[in-house]
């Protein structure tokens, strides 16, 4: 049992140490965050599957296909040309909502009827502010940090009461990014457009 552990506590090790350089090479605005990501992921379905958070590894199963379209849509966008940082409108807003909704509604669901999970609610919260999120991000937009940062603000205390004090130590250093990720997006977008309008 205490090699188990030990595993589980180097299989976080490394995926933290992933998922550091992807959180990082995202706040950036570079896209090869996502090769970063997608081993990260894999590393953390294995570890969560052993620590019984389903909703976490559908979620890391929806990030590992959101991080191949991501890395797409950043390089090549629908113009076969980068995608820009934008801001989302009206539109895209209502369906970040919807995911949210949606995903905790299902998630809920399925945790409290088909799985042994003691935590549901707050697992389903996680999940359901992430999946936005990640969709946000792949199509490059600003609130994506927003999403992602009330994800972690709730995936803490939840980390720490099932002892993956390491992850939990990860979401700490995800929340400070992503505060930072918001601000340093912004600013990239004021110099853009400062550029655009210089040239106009």
């Amino acid at each position: 049992m205490e090699d188990f552990f030990t595993h589980l506590i180097g299989l976080q090790a490394l995926g933290t140490v992933l998922g550091v350089f992807q959180v990082l090479l995202a706040r950036n605005n570079n896209i090869h965050n996502y090769l970063f990501g997608i081993v990260a992921i894999l590393i953390s379905l294995w570890v969560l599957y052993q620590s019984q958070l389903y909703a976490d590894i559908l979620i890391n199963l929806y990030y590992l296909v959101m991080s191949i379209y991501g890395w797409f849509y950043w390089k090549f966008g629908r113009q076969k040309e980068e995608t820009p940082i934008s801001y989302s409108n009206r539109s895209e807003q209502i369906k970040a909502m919807g995911i949210v909704l949606l995903c905790f509604t299902l998630m809920v669901y399925w945790l409290k009827f088909y799985t042994n999970s003691d935590v549901p609610i707050w697992d389903a919260a996680v999940n359901a502010f992430a999946w936005a999120g990640m969709w946000l991000m792949a199509k490059r937009k600003m609130e994506n940090w927003i999403y992602l940062n009330i994800s972690n603000i709730i995936s803490i205390p939840l980390l720490f009461y099932k002892e993956l004090y390491i992850y939990a130590g990860l979401t700490i250093f995800l929340f400070a990014v992503g505060t930072s990720g918001y601000f340093k997006w912004r600013k990239i977008i004021l110099n853009d457009t400062g550029r655009q309008a210089a040239r106009a």
